[in-house]
């Protein structure tokens, strides 16, 4: 990879993280991602592709032409070298090699917002994605638990121990509150209103939002709270954060994952299940007892209503369901 391609991919990195407030792992599939194109650009060239030699192909003035690759640009820069048909042989690589759709969706969405900040930053001066289209995909509803499935797994952890305390209280807040596993970890005492049974919620791109919890996870985080200042190595334990590990560190978002999978082993549940399903059972639970759309929009933090959508296909299906079942002549 050229140089000036790798100060480019970092200054757009910079960019996601520092003014846009990206995740690392966001950051880091974008980054991902570009690194893949410029290692394509590298082996099929950039820019404008020169017709192939052969016979009956004839230069101007008699002769026979010679193919010629095309001159690299002024910059240095493979990247801002690309064109349109660049774009288009990138697609078909990827075709070639059976990406899914929502994969070549996700590249696609890199090189857009990559060249968008070009464009802005002065880098370059035409976007070669302007006419790409993204490709139409399968649309898929989000997995979600029906309720008894929820209570099952929420009355699995033993609840006499401190650990087992905390994985209750987590468990608990995910489905009343229905945060992202992110913002769960990054949980505050101090962002735990007792009183106003609500939580203030740090989310995507360090949007901050307040969101009501139930009094029973609230009677949960209580608990294992308490149960924590009693444990006699608590003075050396995280005091800011609500969930913490055994050694007393802030809980990873790698953690919970691995909690929850040792919960739906104990109870039988589906083993693909994974915390965004609470999230999404959350969302699904409450529509089909008739909170209104823009409301749960808020309560999950999506910025576009159209993201919150998916879930009146979900409760939809549900109603579909449920009158094949019910219905004498369905």
């Amino acid at each position: 990879m050229k140089d000036n391609d790798v100060q480019l991919i970092d200054e757009f990195l910079s960019y996601l993280r520092f003014e846009r407030h990206f995740s690392p792992h966001t950051a880091k599939c974008y980054a991902a991602d570009l690194h893949q194109f410029c290692d394509f650009l590298a082996d099929t060239g950039a820019g404008p592709q020169p017709a192939p030699a052969g016979p009956g192909f004839e230069a101007p003035g008699g002769g026979t032409a010679t193919a010629v690759a095309s001159a690299p640009a002024a910059t240095g820069s493979a990247l801002l070298a690309v064109e349109t048909e660049d774009v288009r042989r990138f697609l078909g690589f990827l075709r070639d090699r059976e990406y899914s759709k929502s994969t070549t969706a996700r590249k696609l969405a890199t090189l857009r917002s990559f060249y968008k900040f070009c464009l802005k930053r002065g880098h370059a001066k035409v976007n070669p994605l302007v006419t790409i289209r993204t490709p139409r995909q399968e649309k898929r509803l989000p997995k979600y638990l029906e309720e008894a499935e929820v209570r099952k797994l929420l009355e699995t952890p033993d609840v006499s121990t401190l650990l087992g305390a905390r994985d209750r209280a987590m468990l608990e807040t995910m489905y009343s509150t229905g945060v992202r596993v992110s913002e769960l970890v990054d949980l505050n005492i101090a962002d735990v209103d007792f009183v106003g049974e609500a939580l203030h919620i740090r989310g995507k791109g360090k949007k901050e939002r307040v969101t009501p919890i139930s009094p029973t996870a609230l009677a949960w985080i209580r608990r294992y709270t308490d149960m924590r200042r009693a444990d006699p190595r608590s003075a050396s334990f995280d005091q800011e954060a609500v969930f913490v590990n055994k050694h007393g560190q802030r809980l990873s978002t790698r953690s919970v994952r691995r909690k929850l999978d040792k919960y739906l082993a104990i109870c039988g549940l589906d083993p693909t299940i994974s915390p965004h399903t609470l999230r999404h059972s959350f969302a699904t639970h409450m529509l089909a007892r008739g909170a209104d759309l823009r409301s749960v929009q808020e309560l999950l933090g999506h910025q576009s209503l159209s993201t919150t959508q998916i879930y009146t296909h979900v409760t939809a299906e549900r109603m579909k369901k449920a009158y094949d079942q019910a219905h004498p002549r369905s």
